[in-house]
């Protein structure tokens, strides 16, 4: 037996591993594969924006980023057979003759952000009284500045987000504007509502607002925890006998996930930050790497550790030291365990490769954010396993009852890492994020996918772009590339792909990547070597402003920041002292954010924080455009639908091809397949296939209680089918519902049909009319092979 993966909305594609030939599906040794569901008809999309200093041209180049987001999703392009692309007006434009969508225009989007900021975590870091974006907690933003208050930009129906309702049907009368319902203008007001905004007017200013005076140990990955996942988000944090002690509900963030999150959309999470993740576990005493107050500093690693971070003896001396040898320097001269100095424990560096320096990790480890975005059941305070949110009905009551699939859950980091590791490379091996060739061989550009960062690269020097990017961190292997090396000293090395050699800070060179080292003084509060620098447009002095400025004067200590104009007359690639005009923007190596990319495989998507250029910004490669092109190349294949890159194998005489397609839904114990045209109750021959569709992780929690055949058509209507490219298939008048087998490379239906699938995969299968997946369903295949 071989699986066969398909999804899409209105047609549901494949892929295979092998050609499938003719046989009757069998039931013994089954593999059954969950399908993404069909008829997604609503996005869920969460930002995630960093709001810690130096943030904010990071948030204007997101916020001109947005049209093209927007667009891509409720908008999207019109494609010919030969590939051409063109734009319409509006979703609800026709495109030309000649030309279809890439996929049907999403009419349903609610869209909110969340910062990074969540506090002390129970230490007296960042308090509120210092900035109140110190404490977003994960809670909707909607402010015009980081100073204003929330709520100050309108937002749908003061719940925080903003809803994208193009048909004006949330007020339950579609086509009649009413007060509940949402924005139907994509950049320009006019009549289509009764509001005088856009959905492109509000999210810039929604993301511009979200600023840069939150808490500097960002907890960017927590905090979409907290919001989207957290079962019992804490309202506050005791310190209850030197122990942080979560307490109470947040009722804020249990009201605003129930109103955002809809429990059979599409989620996408899209994250956007320049420094690594520092989510601090709050439990136990983790809070003390965030303790700032009265001179704190951490204690002394046991010398096993700047060995071996692995070893069962790398601990710190402050911990149990039963069954390692004795360490005389785990004593400090008081005869307690022995402290780190101010120089080996800088505040504003304690999140960076922890077990090493410190023997101890005190941040949750990135499997919690994996189960989160992938399994059924997650744990709650007490460690008893709960239902996960994300694939839960938060609403039972309402209408929507099914459950999402978690093939329809996306992350996407636009995080520290050089653009040019994870672009795709022209002939020559060159990055190139205009003609870059994709596994196709195709000069399309952009960043590289799942598949593409996961083979070998540099003829087999490495086994992926993620050796180079990330290394193994289980193994506490650094990545490849010296440029994403965590470190306060000056690093050594060239860039396995560009060849750009690091520049240390005491000789004269420059580099293409991130210009050069620079001296991080030792009495200094902290800082990591740059993975990449940028121009900014426009560049600042620093004189009077606080951290979120990189080149203000320090007394007593020398400027050689590569983010600093040179002074007088030198050369940006002189060792000399810089001016207090910063005319460069940086990232540091984002390895928390990759390393939940890498272990959701399809489901992740990376982009640079660094963009390649911000001059010509009607260029294909300009600033967050690459970044926001795979967003939506990756989701419009769920969308629109996944071709098929092998063939089937259908009879010579019927054209039928060998798979059988089951859907599973939650109907509240109102199961009747007969009852839905295309559909029959499962077979006796079939029941094993069932019952493998019942053991899947997501049954229970979904509810499923109804598992029907979906019919595979047959003469003239399977004729039909396969050569007719409207939406609404007949035959003499009546509408041709059930799926079919497409491939005009053998001679099996209309090459209109797949008009829009790459020149190497233009075959499907195709579902016509109430042959679809009923909404929130999730289908599952099986097809039979020799």
């Amino acid at each position: 037996m071989a699986g066969l993966l398909i999804a899409g909305t209105g047609s549901a594609f494949g892929c295979l591993n092998r050609p499938i030939a003719t046989n009757e599906p069998r039931t013994t040794a089954t593999i059954v594969e969950r399908l993404t569901q069909s008829s997604v008809d609503k996005i869920d999309l969460l930002l995630a924006i960093d709001n810690s200093g130096s943030m904010a041209d990071k948030q204007d180049i997101l916020a001109f980023a947005i049209p093209d987001l927007v667009s891509g999703l409720v908008n999207p392009r019109c494609i010919n057979e030969a590939g051409e692309s063109t734009t319409v007006g509006s979703p609800n434009t026709d495109c030309p003759q000649g030309f279809k969508r890439e996929f049907e225009p999403v009419k349903d989007i609610h869209i909110g952000i969340i910062s990074s900021s969540l506090g002390g975590h129970g230490s007296g870091a960042c308090p509120e009284a210092t900035s109140r974006s110190n404490v977003d907690m994960a809670h909707l933003l909607a402010r015009e500045t980081e100073s204003s208050d929330n709520g100050t930009i309108p937002t749908y129906l003061g719940k925080g987000f903003l809803a994208w309702d193009p048909d004006q049907k949330l007020d339950g009368t579609p086509d009649m504007p009413g007060e509940n319902d949402g924005e139907a203008d994509i950049d320009t007001d006019s009549p289509n509502d009764l509001n005088n905004t856009s959905l492109v007017g509000q999210l810039k200013l929604m993301v511009k607002g979200t600023g840069q005076a939150g808490c500097g140990f960002e907890a960017q990955l927590e905090s979409v925890y907290r919001f989207l996942v957290d079962p019992e988000p804490y309202a506050t944090i005791e310190i209850q006998e030197d122990v942080a002690v979560p307490t109470g509900l947040d009722q804020d963030v249990l009201r605003q996930r129930a109103e955002f999150l809809r429990p059979s959309s599409l989620l996408a999470i899209i994250m956007l930050s320049d420094e690594n993740d520092c989510s601090i576990r709050e439990e136990g005493r983790n809070y003390l790497v965030a303790e700032t107050r009265n001179g704190f500093r951490l204690w002394r690693p046991r010398p096993e550790c700047a060995v071996d971070p692995g070893d069962p003896c790398c601990r710190s001396c402050s911990q149990d030291q039963k069954g390692c040898p004795a360490a005389a320097e785990c004593t400090g001269t008081d005869g307690f365990p022995a402290r780190l100095s101010q120089q080996e424990d800088p505040v504003n560096s304690r999140c960076w490769d922890q077990k090493r320096r410190f023997g101890f990790d005190f941040l949750y480890p990135i499997d919690r954010y994996r189960r989160a975005f992938t399994e059924a059941q997650i744990a709650n305070r007490r460690g008893e396993l709960v239902p996960n949110p994300i694939f839960s009905d938060p609403n039972p009551d309402d209408l929507d009852n099914n459950i999402r699939d978690p093939g329809l859950v996306f992350f996407a980091g636009i995080v520290g890492v050089p653009w040019q590791d994870i672009a795709r490379q022209d002939a020559q091996g060159k990055p190139d994020l205009l003609r870059g060739l994709n596994q196709d061989g195709e000069p399309v550009g952009g960043f590289k996918n799942a598949d593409e960062l996961s083979v070998p690269v540099l003829d087999g020097a490495f086994s992926s772009t993620w050796e180079l990017i990330l290394g193994d961190p289980a193994s506490y292997e650094a990545p490849k590339d010296p440029f994403m090396k965590e470190s306060t000293a000056p690093r050594s090395g060239s860039n396995p792909i560009t060849g750009d050699t690091i520049v240390p800070p005491t000789e004269a060179g420059w580099n293409g990547i991130n210009g050069r080292e620079y001296t991080i003084p030792a009495e200094s509060t902290g800082d990591l070597q740059y993975a990449c620098i940028f121009d900014l447009p426009e560049s600042k002095t620093c004189e009077g402003m606080g951290q979120s400025c990189d080149c203000r004067a320090v007394p007593g200590q020398t400027n050689d920041n590569p983010l600093c104009q040179p002074d007088g007359g030198n050369d940006q690639a002189d060792p000399q002292p810089r001016t207090n005009v910063q005319i460069k923007a940086k990232a540091y190596p984002g390895l928390r954010e990759l390393q939940l990319i890498r272990e959701l495989g399809p489901q992740g998507i990376v982009g640079s924080v660094c963009p390649r250029q911000l001059d010509n910004d009607g260029a294909a490669d300009y600033g967050y455009r690459p970044a926001i092109g795979a967003i939506i190349d990756r989701l419009k294949t769920v969308l629109g639908g996944q071709c098929l890159p092998r063939t089937l194998k259908p009879n010579k005489d019927t054209g039928q091809v060998s798979c059988l397609i089951l859907e599973a839904r939650n109907t509240q114990g109102q199961c009747k397949c007969d009852d839905t045209p295309a559909r029959t109750d499962v077979t006796e021959k079939h029941n094993a296939a069932r019952d493998k569709v019942l053991d899947d992780p997501i049954a229970q929690a979904a509810g499923w209680d109804c598992v029907c055949e979906i019919q595979q058509l047959t003469g003239a209507e399977a004729d039909a089918c396969r050569n007719d490219p409207s939406d609404n298939v007949r035959v003499d008048g009546n509408p041709v519902n059930g799926w079919c087998y497409i491939d005009p490379s053998i001679r099996v239906g209309n090459e209109d049909i797949v008009a829009s699938c790459p020149p190497t995969e233009r075959r499907i299968i195709r579902f016509t009319n109430e042959g679809e997946a009923q909404q929130g369903a999730t289908l599952f295949i099986t097809c039979s092979g020799e």
